[in-house]
């Protein structure tokens, strides 16, 4: 199918408006939110008017809405078990155990905690407890947000390299294209490299600066009065957050399952902690009242974006994108390194749901007789692929995965509507598109290169082929 035929033509206008209205949201006066859902119901409704059969458009839109209203779940689940979390004042546990106040040492106490997280948790819900953290040790706006940037760097980095860490790593896994084992060996140090190198600019750009008092000394007392409920709602808070991983690889249900009976926990303990005080007193504490709290325009904003790029995916548009690229470009390096810059724009999981079809996964059982030739003619040499009939087929742990988890993982870093992680910080701390696009984008841009070039350099030591 053309790019540019009529109805794909729409689609790329009707995207591009939208993505600038978010772009230019204070400067037009018109809420993100509301640029979002309208450009999703436009891609789809465009859609619905060019296609002679209305089934087919039905059909696609409830396979993505099943899988849209997965990760909105999760994120309001996650999102209320850290609203209850705080509210018991739960992350004075950590906040207490971080004593200095140079903005220097933060970036990299909350950064590196941040990366780490984000490979057992994933960066979306590492973002969402990482920022609510830095609420209490930083009160600087300008300080806060830059930490912020810097969170939803340290989590997609993070997530990069577990098999558990991202989306896409997670797609990439269950597919078949990587072993939990060899991306993690391949990918850590180019991930680790991603945080350090922006880290060390950002650290040294602040090395003279010192936060206000954190409010973790201004709890001190709360703390010692409740103790019993800020430790528990703390500890099971995490617990259940970090149960999620464990829940889904041995029940094989979406993550959105595991966060709601982590939120059915969380709020079943906070009822009882609370069971003997009157309802006036007990509010604060109630999961009815942190439902109250979380950024509902956010969520919307998340679906409005997830909508106009399931519009995008079911029209074939960015398959008929990444065939081009492949043609254009040709570099299979090259190809990965854009396919990462696209995830800025583009959500990185039709993108890299794109390129698995795009390119094929080799096994005897897919084509015996190209697995025949190739074991013959021992062509399964050259970065875990071969070619036979003028057809590529790639194996498991082939370089073309392991570099594409990367690149998709950290590339959405470079917009803050790239990622799970970007969205929810910018509906959590209000940063707008276009201070995240002045102030970190270039930090982003530089994180990705330096793992890039870093991945690239050390492959030889780690291949399999």
């Amino acid at each position: 199918m053309p790019i540019f035929e009529p109805m794909n033509s729409w689609l790329i206008l009707l995207f591009s408006l939208g993505y600038m209205a978010i772009a230019f949201e204070h400067t037009i006066k018109l809420n993100k939110t509301a640029s979002a859902l309208l450009t999703g119901v436009f891609c789809w409704t465009v859609y619905a008017i060019y296609s002679h059969e209305p089934t087919p458009v039905l059909n696609e839109l409830s396979h993505h809405l099943s899988n849209i209203s997965g990760i909105l779940f999760f994120l309001l689940g996650a999102m209320t078990i850290v609203e209850l979390i705080d509210a018991h004042q739960g992350f004075s546990v950590i906040t207490r155990l971080i004593n200095t106040r140079s903005v220097s040492k933060l970036f990299w106490i909350v950064c590196v905690t941040a990366f780490f997280l984000s490979a057992v948790l994933d960066n979306l819900t590492t973002a969402i407890v990482m920022v609510s953290i830095t609420r209490k040790l930083i009160k600087n706006d300008e300080h806060r947000k830059v930490m912020a940037g810097m969170i939803i760097i340290a989590a997609n980095a993070g997530g990069a390299w577990s098999p558990i860490g991202d989306i896409t790593t997670t797609m990439l896994w269950i597919g078949g294209q990587i072993t939990a084992v060899n991306i993690i060996k391949t990918l850590l140090i180019p991930s680790l490299i991603s945080l350090i190198v922006p880290l060390i600019i950002v650290s040294y750009k602040y090395r003279k600066e010192n936060t206000e008092a954190s409010s973790a000394n201004e709890d001190k007392a709360y703390y010692r009065q409740h103790i019993t409920g800020t430790n528990l709602m703390f500890f099971t808070g995490i617990g259940v957050l970090l149960f999620v991983p464990v829940f889904k690889t041995i029940t094989h249900l979406p993550p959105f399952v595991g966060v709601l009976l982590g939120l059915g926990i969380v709020w079943l303990v906070s009822e009882f902690i609370h069971k003997d005080k009157d309802e006036e007193e007990r509010k604060p504490y109630t999961a009815v009242h942190a439902l109250s709290r979380i950024d509902s325009a956010s969520i919307l904003f998340f679906l409005g974006i997830l909508l106009a790029i399931s519009a995008l995916e079911s029209t074939h548009l960015l398959a008929a994108v990444s065939g081009w690229m492949s043609r254009t470009i040709g570099n299979e390096n090259l190809i990965v390194v854009a396919i990462g810059l696209l995830s800025a724009v583009i959500d990185n999981v039709p993108l890299v749901a794109a390129s698995m079809g795009m390119y094929p996964l080799a096994s005897p059982s897919i084509n015996t007789e190209a697995w025949q030739y190739a074991m013959s003619h021992q062509e399964i040499i050259y970065q875990g692929h071969f070619t036979f009939n003028q057809v590529t087929y790639y194996l498991t742990d082939a370089r073309l995965w392991e570099f594409m988890a990367y690149c998709a993982g950290t590339g959405g870093s470079v917009l803050i509507i790239g990622s799970a992680a970007g969205v929810s910080v910018m509906g959590m701390e209000k940063i707008d598109f276009m201070w995240y696009l002045k102030r970190m984008s270039l930090l982003a841009l530089i994180s990705y290169f330096a793992g890039t070039l870093a991945y690239i350099f050390i492959y030889p030591f780690f291949a399999v082929y």
